[in-house]
């Protein structure tokens, strides 16, 4: 029986959630209605918690939460795809069809009516063979994927990562996925590198090691106009900051790769002679939709080669997303929260 009300997470500025009940939604007839299963705390929304929601796209007085698992329970007749039962992820932006909702899908709340619902745009439905705790990481799955995908990654490569967060160590993991012959991720959080050590990944605290001879022991060395630098060819920056940068200027040699997943706020200061006479490759990670990179990474999940739960480190109620949200937001704490229903 269909509730004539559902409880709603708002967020009505920083540091402030207010819960609503608001009315079930009319399903159409090209309309799907999902239940929320699990959903995942973003970097978006802890900043909009911590310092303001309008650059994350998290309007004052909106529902908010994008990263979710969802079970159909109602289809208008029209919708032929998916069936009552099947486990979804909506697809952000496209599962409203509004690009200014990109954040503001109704993670945190019980209910979402995605409205001309279209397979595989709309939402990318799930295998239910995967668990949880791994689905649930679909989207962060896809932004690092991004980011290693751009530089070609695959035997006879090596990589290293800026930033073991969520984004971050999803790079890593795909990078090790796509064949890569090692992999080192580089952070200050020893909570996180830990995390990291369970895939096999090689870490580095650059506060407490020296990282340019760390990545010389690990990778080789090389000459090039910048000197003795590591044999690394791949990085991606999952920082968005300053230090990102000023790492691969120390260790990247001669043609190598930076993709850039963080997101700088700022402008940054950068020798463009060493680009130029290195011959390295800088990009933005922009490309590849949702529904294509999904296939890649739902596919290593459906693997089983690694274990993703040990990334949610933390499982909270809805009525707990205030302190769900603060937990979140501490690097030395959390790795991955999550909202379960």
């Amino acid at each position: 029986m269909k509730p004539e009300t559902f409880k709603a997470a708002i967020y009505k500025g920083i540091g402030t959630v207010e819960f609503k009940e608001l009315p079930y939604p009319q399903c159409g007839d090209d309309d799907i209605i999902v239940k929320n299963v699990i959903a995942g705390i973003c970097g978006s929304d802890v900043a909009a918690f911590k310092e303001g929601g309008d650059a994350n796209m998290i309007w004052k007085d909106s529902e908010f939460g994008h990263e979710m698992v969802s079970e159909v329970v109602e289809t208008g007749k029209n919708v032929k795809d998916v069936n009552v039962g099947a486990y979804v992820f909506p697809n952000m932006g496209q599962a409203k069809r509004d690009r200014m909702r990109m954040a503001t899908v109704g993670g945190f709340s019980e209910y979402i009516h995605i409205p001309q619902f279209e397979l595989n745009y709309s939402a990318i439905k799930l295998d239910k063979t995967i668990p949880l705790l791994s689905s649930v990481l679909l989207e962060p799955f896809v932004v690092g994927t991004r980011g290693a995908k751009n530089t070609n990654p695959g035997p006879g490569k090596t990589a290293i990562v800026f930033g073991a967060g969520i984004i971050g160590m999803a790079a890593a993991i795909m990078f090790k996925w796509y064949g890569c012959d090692k992999v080192m991720i580089v952070d200050i959080s020893e909570y996180r590198l830990e995390n990291a050590r369970k895939f096999d990944l090689l870490t580095c605290n650059p506060q407490k090691e020296d990282l340019k001879a760390k990545a010389i022991a690990e990778f080789g060395s090389q000459r090039c106009y910048s000197g003795e630098v590591c044999g690394a060819h791949l990085y991606v920056d999952a920082l968005g900051v300053d230090e990102s940068f000023a790492y691969f200027g120390q260790l990247a040699g001669r043609n190598a790769f930076l993709s850039v997943v963080g997101v700088h706020h700022h402008p940054i200061t950068f020798d463009f002679l060493k680009l130029c006479f290195n011959n390295w490759y800088i990009s933005g990670s922009g490309n590849g939709s949702y529904e294509e990179l999904s296939v890649d990474v739902l596919e290593m999940m459906k693997s089983g080669k690694f274990d993703l739960s040990v990334l949610v480190s933390h499982q909270y109620k809805q009525e707990d997303i205030v302190n769900a949200l603060k937990v979140a937001g501490n690097p030395q704490e959390a790795q991955k929260v999550v909202v379960r229903y």
